[in-house]
């Protein structure tokens, strides 16, 4: 466990971030990792569906990232195609060049696997990086993110990989009763 995992929360997203979210969508390593994504974000952030969160996720009260949790099932645009219930998908992504390569997204990530699983019906969760993204590959891979197939998703093509309850359980030391 990292020592500033504590330190790091996630808050709704809401129009107050509004400039902060476009600044983070014009930062390089943002766009390079979805240069086909464009966010209306004074649209999505006074847009709030039952099957969205999003999130900005904060280190002592400074916003450092971003996470967005959908249900895939009933996502309105069903970007994720013919999928079963009880799953949900995660986009994340740090802010600033200067935040990344310190521990942030591993700890984001975790409390947004924490949040999705906290849900006794989510059996999984979906990610979907650039096939060509190598470094979100090995991220995900280090947390036990196992490889499902590569997609093309509009003109992006994707590696995704999915988070079964299962390996989270496992690999957090989580006890679950049986029935």
């Amino acid at each position: 466990m990292t020592t500033f995992q504590s330190n790091i929360q996630l808050r709704p997203a809401g129009l107050q971030d509004l400039a902060l979210l476009q600044h983070w969508d014009t930062q390089p390593h943002v766009w390079n990792s979805d240069p086909d994504d464009a966010w209306n974000w004074p649209e999505e952030l006074t847009h709030d569906p039952e099957w969205r969160e999003q999130l900005i996720a904060e280190l002592d009260g400074r916003p450092i990232g971003f996470v967005q949790i959908i249900d895939p099932f009933l996502e309105d645009s069903q970007y994720w195609g013919d999928v079963p219930a009880n799953l949900r998908a995660i986009d994340i992504w740090i802010g600033e060049a200067e935040d990344l390569g310190k521990g942030y997204g591993t700890v984001m990530m975790k409390l947004a696997l924490e949040r999705c699983f906290a849900l006794p019906e989510v059996t999984a969760v979906l990610i979907d990086p650039l096939a060509s993204n190598i470094r979100a590959i090995r991220f995900y891979e280090r947390l036990g993110f196992e490889f499902v197939e590569r997609r093309m998703f509009d003109e992006d093509d994707c590696a995704v990989y999915w988070m079964r309850r299962e390996i989270w359980t496992q690999r957090m030391g989580i006890h679950q009763s049986s029935k």
